[in-house]
Order: structure tokens, then sequence, then C-alpha cells
């Protein structure tokens, strides 16, 4: 039985002897200090994560950066597409994806892009972000639709794949022609494409940056006379530390024009101080100020129809609690997504939960990116109910039919924590995220619930006892098929059973 929950009055610092446990843990004090702060970050911060985004800034000041153009957003519920500028044809286009009305974020930054200022958007996950910056650059793209005119920078190959598919479809009147350029595709075929000058290009960081090393003048030339640069989950291209992307990003801004002879776009559902910073950079007298515009990121950066909830389970025990929470009758057929914090854990889960018949895929870097794309269409589709995935699959992917959001592992940053439950509850709709709460994840909880600005509720379904079923239903089965998936993994086989491709038989 799981201890009982005891809340103290002072934060201490985690400490784990054991390796495996501590790597999930962090200082509570250092996460704290991450939240989203009325307080001008330092320039020594930011300095060292955004100094380099703009290549024409030396140095990078932020003083009063926490101020924003909240009075320049519009707020009118009867505001039109027609009303703030959007072309006649684009406005059908939209129609006949069924958006009718522009939301907060797309009223208050398409008739500034439109003026030709920069922005920086901050809203909420599932408001819209990708149509306020398509729209746009769309519109300006049909009035000289000439070369590369724009690239589109994001964090992740499935964000990156549902930004092509919204580009194309709301272009669909007219000729555009986007390409697709991430990891895990050909490089010679990315190559042909991007020197035959496509109109708008959708990239990861790393691939692209790697097409301007090694592909030659030939074929990136075309990129320096794009129009537009955007960053789309600017927080995460422009964070530094481990697995930056920094690096990344800054290559493929070296090659376009200067920023006084394009416009800039980041969006995020999390303004950090490096995104905030951006607003301070001098500017030239013929250049109009950056617009920023936060859009219900400060008093609701979670949904009011998401239930937040927890669930303290026994860490030894933690395979059963979710495989009996996944069948409870409130649970038992809907759409969820599970995120664990590493790689191993989603394989793992995968394999057991499949052995368990549950109908499951997954969604990792370890997959192949034909498997990938697969994986996450399967689960579109429905034809699998529960998507296991690592925080790759935490940001954009719009997937309207997600119930639940089970965070398998407490993410470390209380900001994943808001694009992890960012998955359910989109566009009005209602959903539940329930966090698998361990005996040493109480200060990673509080610092959770300090940045959301509310406590999560301890999970309870009627006439269900969690605890009561993991002993009687949950132990015995699990168990045994955790053994079993732990001698697949082992073995090189799939979730199928199959043996991989180049794996060798286990010697016995």
């Amino acid at each position: 039985m799981a201890p009982s929950l005891i809340r103290p009055k002072q934060r201490q610092t985690l400490a784990d002897s054991n390796a495996s446990e501590s790597d999930s843990l962090i200082d509570v004090d250092a996460q704290v200090s991450r939240k989203r702060r009325k307080i001008s970050p330092s320039n020594d911060e930011v300095a060292q994560g955004a100094k380099s985004i703009i290549p024409t800034a030396s140095q990078i000041t932020t003083k009063n950066t926490s101020h924003f153009d909240r009075k320049n957003i519009i707020t009118d519920d009867n505001v039109s597409f027609a009303s703030i500028g959007v072309a006649p044809w684009l406005i059908a286009s939209l129609s006949a994806m069924a958006i009718k009305r522009p939301t907060g974020i797309q009223k208050s930054c398409i008739p500034e892009i439109l003026k030709g200022r920069d922005c920086i958007g901050g809203s909420r996950t599932g408001s819209g972000k990708t149509v306020a910056f398509a729209v746009p650059i769309l519109q300006k793209w049909a009035e000289d639709p000439v070369g590369i005119f724009a690239v589109v920078l994001t964090a992740t190959r499935e964000l990156a794949l549902q930004i092509f598919e919204q580009f194309r479809a709301i272009s669909a009147p007219q000729s555009l022609k986007p390409i697709l350029i991430t990891g895990g595709d050909d490089m010679r075929t990315q190559a042909i494409q991007l020197s035959q000058r496509p109109h708008i290009i959708i990239a990861t960081p790393g691939r692209l940056a790697d097409h301007i090393i090694n592909s030659g003048e030939d074929t990136i030339c075309g990129l320096r006379r794009v129009k537009f640069i955007v960053l789309d989950e600017a927080d995460r291209l422009l964070a530094s530390g481990q697995g930056s992307m920094l690096p990344d990003v800054e290559t493929c801004l070296s090659v376009l024009p200067p920023s006084t002879d394009r416009q800039t776009c980041l969006f995020t559902a999390t303004v950090t101080p490096e995104v905030r910073a951006l607003k301070e950079i001098p500017r030239p007298k013929n250049r109009p100020p950056v617009f920023v515009s936060e859009v219900d990121t400060e008093e609701l950066a979670i949904p009011d129809t998401l239930q937040q909830k927890y669930l303290q389970v026994n860490v030894t025990h933690k395979e059963a609690f979710l495989h009996v929470l996944l069948l409870t009758p409130a649970n038992i057929n809907r759409s969820v997504i599970i995120f664990c914090n590493r790689t191993n854990t989603a394989n793992l889960l995968e394999h057991m939960l499949r052995l368990l018949e549950h109908r499951v895929t997954a969604l990792h870097s370890k997959l192949l990116q034909s498997e990938r794309i697969n994986n996450l269409a399967r689960f579109r589709a429905k034809a699998a109910r529960i998507l296991v995935a690592t925080d790759v699959a935490s940001r954009g992917l719009d997937i309207p039919e997600v119930a639940l959001v089970i965070n398998y592992d407490v993410p470390r940053d209380p900001d994943d924590y808001i694009h992890r439950c960012g998955r359910t509850a989109r566009a009005g709709r209602t959903g539940e995220a329930v966090t698998l709460l361990g005996q040493r994840d109480l200060d990673l909880l509080f610092a959770i619930e300090e940045r959301v600005g509310k406590k999560l509720d301890t999970y309870d379904e009627k006439d269900v006892n969690i605890q009561t079923r993991v002993i009687r239903d949950g132990l015995k089965p699990v168990g045994e098929k955790k053994r079993e998936a732990l001698i697949q993994i082992e073995e090189g086989r799939d979730v199928t059973g199959k043996r991989k491709k180049g794996m060798l038989k286990r010697v016995v």
C-alpha cells in the first residue's frame, strides 16, 4: 500500500543512492526557479541561451522584458478573418477546414505580421498558433510567389510533418510548393528538393544545418533570399544546456538574410526568458518594434476544461498501477497518451502492454522515421488506443480524440508538464491528465503545482479502488508479462515477437 501523502513545510533537495531513481529527479530549488517570473532574467542567463540567435546583434539586454503588448490584443468575439485583413481565398480555404473565426492569438498576430512587423506570440496549447503564422505567410507569398519565401523551424519531426500538412491544406487553392526537411529521410532527395527552389521549407534545425554544411552552395543559395523565418516551439529551440538545438539554429540563421531584410516570428506555449529577451534587441530606425503578444499564458497555461490529478503509487509495482488504471470503467474506452522520460521505459511499456492485450503503439527517438510516422498514423486512426511516448510527442501534435494523458514518469521540468497535458483538452474540448506519483516525487509535484497555479486533485473514480484492484488483478499478470517483455527486448524482437533484422540470436 502506498504511504499517505504528507506535504512538508520546507522543500529539500532530492537525493537518492540508487542511480536509476536519482536520474529521474532534480534539485527542486533549481527547478522552481524556472517557473514564469515577473522579474527580468539575468544577463548571464540570457547571454548563454539567446545571444547568438540573431547574428546581427552582439548583445541582448533584458530589462523590462516582462512588459508585453497586451493592450494590443483584440478581444472582440465578433472579429472575423475578413476584418483582420485576411484575403478571400484564404478565408474560403480556412472555412473548408472548419476554421470559421480567429482565435485570440490569431486576432492579435495576423494583422501585425501582415503589416511587416516581427512577432513573438505566446498562447496556450491548442489555440491555433500554426494558423497564426501560416495565414500571413501564405497571403504575402501569393503576392510574389518566387523562390524560397519562408523557412519554418520546429523542434520535432512529427510536428514538422503536421505543419507541412497544414500548409498544404490551407494553400490548396494555390500552387504552393512546400518541402519537408527532417532527419530519417534520404539527404540526396532532400538536397534535390532544396535546389529546385520550393516556396516554403518546413524543417528541423539539425537536418537543415546538415544540408547547409554539407550540400554545397548550389543547394542552399536560395535560402539567402528568404523573406520569413518562423521558430515554432521557440522555447525549445532557444533553450540552452544538454541537448540544446541552439548551435543548429545558429547555423540555419547564418545563411539567411540579416534580420533587417526579413521578418522573424517566434511562437510558443511557454514564453521563457530567452524568448522574452529578443524583444529588447536594438532595432534599426526604419524597422517597427517587435510585436509581442501573450494570450492566456499566465493565467491559463492549462485550459479550464482539463482535469489535473495525481495517483500515488508504489514505484515497485508502478506497471501494475498503470495496467489497472487503463482498465477502469472510466478509462477502458478512452484514447490515451502515456508519457515517459526515457526511450527504454517507453519501449518496455509498449512490449508489456501489448502482451497484456492492450491496443498500443509507441513514439520515441529510437524508432525509424517510417515507424514513427506509421505508429502516429495508427493512433490517429484509432487502430491503437494507447500511445506510449517520450517528450518528442509532447509539443504541437494535434490529436483531437485524446481524452486522457498519463504521466508515467513525472516530468523534471514543469514546462514539459504543460506541453504534455496540452495533448488533451484542446480547442475547448474536455480532457484529463493523471500523474503517477512515486514516494520520491513530491517536490516535483510541488514545482508543477506552483507553475500551473493550482493544486492537483487526488485521482478518484466512483466505485473503483485502484490499490485493491492492483493487489487482486494486477500484480501477477503484470509481473509475468513484464518478464516476457524484457526477454523479447533482450533477444532483439519487436512488439509482434519477430526478430529484428541484423540482430543475432542470443547465445544460451
